[in-house]
């Protein structure tokens, strides 16, 4: 933790911040704590949105669609992991036994105390400090493209399907577990018949993990 601090010369004014940066709910929860990372990650997300949308509005002359696109590839939980781990500072991460998957940490929580991170630098050193840490982390992923993070498997599926004029939905057909690690199960129905299945920790994840089962069936279908 000392070498991220370091390299951006931050200064730690309210070390509770930064403990509960790194605290999952189950951890607090098992410690009898009343503070978790929850809502630093809400204001990180915004925070981190923004930032990268600002930088791509102005270095890149690309439409809202596209620009669209080129943020979720380094915002989601997948580019946010990636940042934790070359950063070295998942094991900082304090989570119930419960949430260790095979040893590690799961992803997903490794992605939310990236941006509960962000919010407490927002909150202790001001935007502008955290514009140059959040940059100085994403831009030179930005810059390399052979890097992809993210597949937009919905819209890759939605325009086959409109090429063909056939129907399709996606339905929540379960959701389990505890409120802090809630599990959806999505189906992606064409044409009233379920072509892939996806699980995950948000709708959104099961919807992509769905999408992305049914184009490799249409795609074997298609050999």
């Amino acid at each position: 933790m000392k070498e991220f601090l370091d390299r951006w010369h931050i200064q730690i004014r309210n070390p509770k911040l930064y403990e509960t940066a790194f605290s999952h709910s189950s951890f607090a929860n098992e410690h009898r704590s009343k503070t978790d990372y929850e809502r630093l990650e809400f204001l990180g997300d915004a925070v981190l949105e923004v930032v990268v949308s600002d930088y791509l509005y102005r270095n890149s002359f690309e439409k809202e669609g596209e620009m669209t696109k080129i943020r979720a590839n380094y915002v989601c939980e997948n580019a946010l992991y990636e940042y934790m781990k070359d950063l070295k500072l998942i094991p900082y991460i304090k989570v119930g036994h419960g949430e260790l998957n095979e040893g590690e940490i799961k992803k997903t929580i490794v992605a939310d105390t990236f941006e509960a991170l962000m919010a407490v630098i927002y909150l202790e050193e001001g935007f502008a400090k955290v514009k140059e840490v959040i940059l100085d982390i994403i831009v030179p992923y930005i810059k390399d493209p052979n890097i992809v993070f993210f597949n937009d498997y919905k819209s890759t599926l939605q325009e086959a399907l409109q090429t063909d004029k056939r129907s399709f939905v996606y339905e929540t057909i379960d959701e389990s577990g505890p409120a802090h690690d809630r599990k959806f199960t999505v189906v992606v129905k064409i044409d009233n018949i379920i072509y892939g299945k996806g699980i995950a920790s948000s709708k959104k994840e099961a919807e992509r993990e769905a999408a992305r089962v049914a184009l490799l069936k249409l795609a074997l279908k298609n050999e």
